[in-house]
C-alpha cells in the first residue's frame, strides 16, 4: 500500500530514489571485471562476449525515452516500479545463464530498467516541496556517477572472491529492495496521465530502430572497420530512419517526443551540451582505468589490479554526491545554466591537470575527483534546465530524452577514445599497448569537448517566467542541502 504526498517525508523520498538510481547505474558496470572471463564462462568468442555490455547500452538508449513517455501517460511512480521489475528479472536471468543467448536476454532486460533515473528526477517535481527540489534533483543526478564509480570495486571484489553469479543475484536483491522501498516510502503523483492522448507505437519503433542503426556502428565500428559496408550502411540507415521518424513525430497528434518542444532553444542547447558532457565524462572513465592497470614497466602504467583500480577511482564518484548540494546552491543563486557552464569548465580543468598529475596513482585519483566534481555539477543542472522549459505533463519524456543525449555522448566517446588509443601505441613484451602520447591526446580531446560544452551552456537563454516554471521554483530555494538520512 502506497503513501500520500502529505505523509511522505522528503528526505526519505530523495534517499530512496537516489539509492534506486545508484543501483540502476551499478548494473551497467557490474560485468566489467568479468568481461575477460565471459568467453570461457559462456562458451563463446571474445567478440560475441562483448555484446554482454553493448546490449545493455543499446536497449537502455532505446527504452529510456519510451519509459519517459509512458511515465507521462500512465504515471511516473508506476513506471518506476516497472523499471525496477525489469532490473530484477534481467539480473535473475543473467545469474542463471550458462550460454550467450540467455545472458544477452537478461542484460537487455536490465537495460530496460535504466529509465529509473530520469523517471525518479521527474517524479520529484510532482511530490517534493519547492524548497527541496533543486538539491534533490542534483543528488539524484549524481547517483548515476556514484553507481558507476562504486560498481567497479564492488563487482571486482565479488568476482575475485566469489562466484560471478553472485554479482547478478546481488543486483536482483538490491533491485527488489528498491521496488519495496518505492511502494512503501515514495508517494505517487497526485495526477496520473497528465500528458493525455495515446502511446505512439510507430514513433517508438521508429526511434528505436534509428538509435540501434546509429549506436551499433558507433559501438562496433572499430572492430568492423569504420569504412566497412556494414558500418556505413548502418549510419545511412540511421539517417534515413531518424528523418522519417522526425517527419512522423511532427505530423502525429500524440508524438512520442514533441519535437517542437525539444526545438526550444533552452531544451535544444541543454541537450547539445549534454552530449558533450557525456562525452567528457566517459572519456576519463575509459582512459584512467587503462592507465591504472597497465604494467609499471611500460613507463606510464601504474600496475594496479582491477580491484585496486576500482578503489582508486571510487572517491571520484563519491565527490559527485558530496558536491551536489553546492550545485543546488549555485543554481538557486545564479541559475542552472551557470551551474552547467561551471561544471563543464571544472571538467576541462580536471583534464588539463593530467599534464602534471598523470605520473602517479594519487595524481590520477585527484584528476578523476576534479573531473567528477564538474560532472556532478553539470548533471545536476541539466534536469533543472529541461524541466524549466517544458510543461509539467512532459517532464518524464523530456528528461528521458536528455538522458538519451548523455548516453549518445558516452557512446561517441567510447568510439573516439578507442580509435585514438588503438592507433597511438607502443610495443611492450611483444604486444601493442596504448602509448603515453595516446593517453595525452585522449585527455586533450576531453578537455576541448568540455570547453565547447561550457561555451554552449553560456548561450542557453532564460525562458520567460511562467506560473509553473521551474526557474521560479529554483529561485525560491533555500538551498539547504538534502540529507538522505534526514526526514
Amino acid at each position: 500500500m502506497g503513501i500520500s504526498e502529505k505523509t511522505a517525508r522528503p528526505g526519505v523520498v530523495v534517499g530512496v530514489l537516489a539509492f534506486g538510481g545508484t543501483v540502476a547505474a551499478i548494473t551497467q558496470t557490474a560485468v566489467v571485471p568479468i568481461i575477460g572471463q565471459l568467453p570461457q564462462l559462456l562458451h563463446t568468442s571474445a567478440a560475441d562476449a562483448s555484446w554482454v555490455i553493448t546490449v545493455t547500452l543499446l536497449v537502455g538508449a532505446v527504452f529510456t525515452p519510451v519509459a519517459g513517455k509512458l511515465g507521462d501517460l500512465y504515471g511516473k511512480h508506476r513506471m518506476l516500479l516497472v523499471s525496477g521489475g525489469f532490473l530484477i528479472v534481467g539480473a535473475a536471468i543473467a545469474a542463471m545463464s550458462s550460454s550467450l543467448v540467455p545472458m544477452l536476454i537478461g542484460r537487455g532486460i536490465q537495460g530496460m530498467g535504466v529509465g529509473l533515473i530520469p523517471l525518479g528526477i521527474s517524479l520529484m517535481r510532482d511530490v517534493l516541496p519547492a524548497e527541496r527540489l533543486g538539491s534533490s534533483i542534483a543528488l539524484m543526478s549524481a547517483s548515476l556517477g556514484v553507481g558507476g564509480a562504486l560498481g567497479l570495486p564492488i563487482s571486482a571484489a565479488v568476482a575475485q572472491y566469489a562466484s560471478w553469479r553472485v554479482l547478478f543475484w546481488a543486483a536482483a536483491a538490491l533491485s527488489a529492495l528498491i521496488v519495496v522501498l518505492i511502494v512503501t516510502l515514495v508517494p505517487a503523483e497526485a495526477k496520473r496521465g497528465d500528458a493525455g492522448g495515446r502511446f505512439d507505437f510507430v514513433g517508438a519503433v521508429g526511434l528505436g530502430a534509428g538509435l540501434v542503426f546509429l549506436l551499433l556502428p558507433v559501438s562496433k565500428g572499430a572492430g568492423w572497420g569504420w569504412s566497412s559496408a556494414t558500418t556505413l550502411g548502418l549510419f545511412a540507415a540511421s539517417a534515413v530512419t531518424l528523418a522519417a521518424w522526425g517527419r512522423w513525430e511532427l505530423r502525429t497528434s500524440d508524438p512520442l517526443v514533441d519535437l517542437r518542444t525539444t526545438a526550444r532553444p533552452q531544451v535544444l542547447l541543454t541537450n547539445a551540451a549534454s552530449v558533450l558532457v557525456g562525452f567528457a565524462m566517459y572519456g576519463q572513465a575509459l582512459i584512467v582505468p587503462q592507465l591504472m592497470q597497465l604494467p609499471a614497466a611500460t613507463g606510464h602504467g601504474m600496475g594496479q589490479t582491477m580491484l585496486g583500480m576500482g578503489l582508486w577511482m571510487a572517491p571520484g564518484g563519491l565527490m559527485m554526491m558530496a558536491l551536489s548540494p553546492a550545485g543546488a546552491k549555485l543554481s538557486a543563486a545564479r541559475g542552472p545554466k551557470v551551474t552547467l557552464a561551471v561544471g563543464a569548465l571544472i571538467i576541462a580543468i580536471g583534464y588539463g591537470s593530467s599534464a602534471v598529475l598523470m605520473g602517479s596513482t594519487w595524481g590520477l585519483m585527484a584528476m578523476v575527483c576534479i573531473t567528477n566534481i564538474g560532472v556532478g555539477l553539470a548533471y545536476g543542472a541539466m534536469p533543472a534546465l529541461i524541466m524549466g522549459a517544458v510543461p509539467l505533463s512532459e517532464t518524464a519524456s523530456a528528461n528521458s530524452i536528455n538522458t538519451l543525449m548523455r548516453s549518445l555522448g558516452t557512446s561517441v566517446s567510447a568510439a573516439v577514445v578507442g580509435v585514438v588509443l588503438a592507433n597511438m601505441t607502443t610495443d611492450f613484451a611483444g604486444h601493442a599497448v596504448p602509448s603515453e602520447a595516446g593517453f595525452h591526446v585522449g585527455l586533450l580531446i576531453g578537455a576541448a569537448v568540455a570547453l565547447v560544452a561550457a561555451g554552449i551552456a553560456m548561450t542557453i537563454p532564460r525562458r520567460p517566467a511562467e506560473p509553473a516554471d521551474l526557474d521560479t521554483e529554483l529561485a525560491t530555494l533555500s538551498a539547504q542541502p538534502v540529507s538522505v538520512a534526514k526526514a
